[in-house]
C-alpha cells in the first residue's frame, strides 16, 4: 500500500470511529446494536459457542501477550530491532488507546450470552478488537513482507483478516461488546497501526 492510501485509509477509520462515537455518546446506536446482537445470536448452537469461546481467547490475555513477547523475542534474536520496535510501539499504543478511550466514554456493558464472565473494563471501544488488529495486522505485515511469492503473501494476509474478524466477532457473539464497540475498536486499531507504519517508515 502506498503511502498515500495509507493516509486515505487511516483517515477514513478516523472519521468511521469520530461518527460511531457520536452515536454512543448522543445514545442513538441502541438501534443498530439491538439488531446486530440478535442477528448474530440466531446462529447460536452449542459447537458454534464452544468456538468462539476458543477464539476469543486469542485476544488479549495469557496467549496473546505470550504470543507476542515470543514474537518480539524472536524478531530480536534475528537482529530484525525495528520491526520489534514497531511491534512494541503499536501494542503499547494500543493499551494506552483502549484505556484512554473506555474511561473517556464509559460505556457499560452490554447483558452477556451463555453465562460469560463480564469483564470488569468499559464496553467502547472493543479492546479485543482493537488488539486482535493491532498485533495479528502486525504479524501478518511482517511474514508477509519476508516473503516474495505473491500467493503466499495473499494467504497470510487471508488468514490474519479472517482471525481479526472472529475474534471480534466472538464478542459479539457471546454478547460481552455491542457491535458498535467491536467496529470502532477496528477503526481506532487500523489509525493507529497506519499511523505506527507510517512513522517507521520516515524514521
Amino acid at each position: 500500500m502506498s503511502r498515500q492510501r495509507r493516509w486515505v485509509a487511516a483517515l477514513g477509520a478516523l472519521i468511521l470511529f469520530g461518527w460511531l462515537a457520536s452515536e454512543v455518546a448522543l445514545g442513538r446506536a441502541p438501534g443498530f446494536d439491538a439488531g446486530g446482537r440478535a442477528l448474530v445470536h440466531q446462529l447460536a448452537s452449542p459447537g458454534l459457542t464452544a468456538v468462539m469461546r476458543t477464539v476469543t481467547e486469542l485476544g488479549p490475555g495469557v496467549f496473546f501477550w505470550v504470543a507476542a513477547a515470543c514474537v518480539a523475542a524472536v524478531l530480536l534474536y534475528r537482529r530484525r530491532t525495528p520491526d520489534a520496535a514497531w511491534l512494541v510501539i503499536t501494542l503499547a499504543g494500543a493499551g494506552l488507546l483502549d484505556m484512554t478511550l473506555k474511561a473517556a466514554f464509559h460505556r457499560p456493558r452490554p447483558a452477556p450470552f451463555f453465562d460469560t464472565p463480564l469483564p470488569d473494563s468499559y464496553s467502547f471501544p472493543s479492546g479485543h478488537a482493537l488488539f486482535s488488529l493491532c498485533f495479528y495486522g502486525t504479524l501478518a505485515a511482517l511474514l508477509a513482507g519476508r516473503t516474495r511469492r505473491p500467493a503466499v503473501r495473499v494467504a497470510v494476509w487471508v488468514l490474519g483478516m479472517a482471525l481479526i474478524v472472529l475474534i471480534g466477532l466472538s464478542r459479539i457473539y457471546l454478547g460481552v461488546h455491542y457491535p458498535s464497540d467491536v467496529i470502532a475498536g477496528y477503526a481506532v486499531g487500523l489509525a493507529w497501526l497506519l499511523a505506527v507504519r507510517m512513522g517507521e517508515r520516515v524514521m
